[in-house]
């Protein structure tokens, strides 16, 4: 596909170098070849079988700084697979909702896919959600305006349950913990997605509220090219151990200790967790970067904002960071200003 060839080149060609509206804390109509019946329907068909994304050359990327890093995950190849259609959740005169999953390596993620009504191409947009305490998650939670307000506007989203989450496989704690699963898991939707018909595979984004927000920085630093834009609302800060000691120290003692018994601690190992910051790979950035947050949000610092935005224009990303005077973190009054200059970023971006 043109998408997986011009992922591959952008690689090649590169220098050296927690939270929505929905209970989250920190921390085709259908075509005729999509199911609508079972979660265990067999999949949509495409026109041609989608190639894989090799890694890039080892001598072009960063150096591995530990056992589970940003630049280990680097050099995996990332293997599209085909959406699988469930349930229709939702029939509206502008988009139909499903429940999905698709294959993230070798684990089965949930998820739910609005498709708009005609034929398309459509842009394409994954949403990352923010911090849910797993245990009661349900598939599709936190980010429920934006795949409303983006499916009206004529994008097809898939919001992506992350692995451990709904009726996804479960995950390991160190997999959560690092975000490294998660971070496969948001690739992978991307591939999915735009092996869609109905999708155009040239016109994709990637959105993500608080740790999603996290996440989706992650993703744009290990897959460079991988989308055309990427949206980050209320984010976790860019340099993991912030969010270890704001949050993980605090409200999962057992799973910090459990982290820094794999990987040392951060005073023995701070390369460890270097590697596991996107701010230190900021260079790697390909795509245009809006960013909202608000001076008062109560859940991630506002600073962490400012710094990200410092970091990203340092390093030469085109980033943009949108201030919101009293606002909360999960968006009230002002969220729908953001979210019209969120649709106006991404038309403008994606063409």
């Amino acid at each position: 596909m043109r998408r997986a060839s011009r992922w591959l080149a952008l690689v090649l060609l590169l220098p050296l170098a927690a939270c929505s509206t929905d209970t989250e804390t920190p921390g085709l109509q259908p075509s005729e070849e999509s199911p609508t019946t079972s979660p265990s329907a067999t999949p949509s068909t495409s026109a041609a079988p989608a190639p894989s994304a090799p890694p890039a050359p080892e001598e072009t990327l960063p150096p591995v700084t530990g056992p589970r890093s940003l630049p280990g995950l680097m050099r995996e190849e990332f293997r599209p697979s085909r959406i699988r259609y469930g349930d229709v959740i939702e029939e509206t005169d502008r988009y139909t909702r499903y429940e999905v999953t698709y294959r993230s390596g070798d684990v089965t993620v949930s998820g739910v896919l609005l498709r708009p009504r005609g034929r398309g191409p459509f842009p394409g947009i994954v949403l990352n959600h923010g911090y849910i305490e797993p245990s009661v998650y349900v598939t599709g939670q936190g980010l429920a305006r934006e795949q409303v307000a983006l499916a009206d506007a004529g994008f097809a989203v898939l919001h992506t349950d992350y692995r451990g989450h709904a009726g996804s496989d479960p995950a390991s704690p160190l997999s959560r913990e690092t975000r490294l699963g998660y971070t496969r898991d948001a690739i992978h939707a991307v591939l999915a997605l735009e092996r869609e018909r109905y999708v155009d595979e040239d016109r994709m984004a990637m959105l993500g509220r608080s740790m999603g927000g996290g996440v989706t920085m992650n993703a744009l630093v290990v897959a460079p090219g991988l989308v055309d834009a990427a949206v980050i609302y209320a984010s976790v800060s860019s340099r993991y151990l912030d969010n270890v000691r704001h949050f993980a120290e605090p409200e999962r003692p057992d799973e910090v200790a459990a982290l820094y018994d794999e990987l040392g601690s951060p005073e023995d190992s701070p390369q460890v967790y270097a590697g596991l910051s996107a701010r230190r790979y900021f260079d790697r950035i390909t795509e245009p970067v809006l960013a909202h947050h608000a001076d008062t949000d109560e859940v991630c610092p506002f600073p962490w904002a400012l710094d990200t935005q410092k970091a990203m224009r340092r390093a030469g990303v085109d980033s943009q960071l949108e201030v919101y005077e009293g606002e909360a973190h999960a968006f009230t009054f002002d969220w729908q200003r953001s979210m019209d200059r969120t649709i106006q970023f991404l038309r403008r971006r994606l063409g």
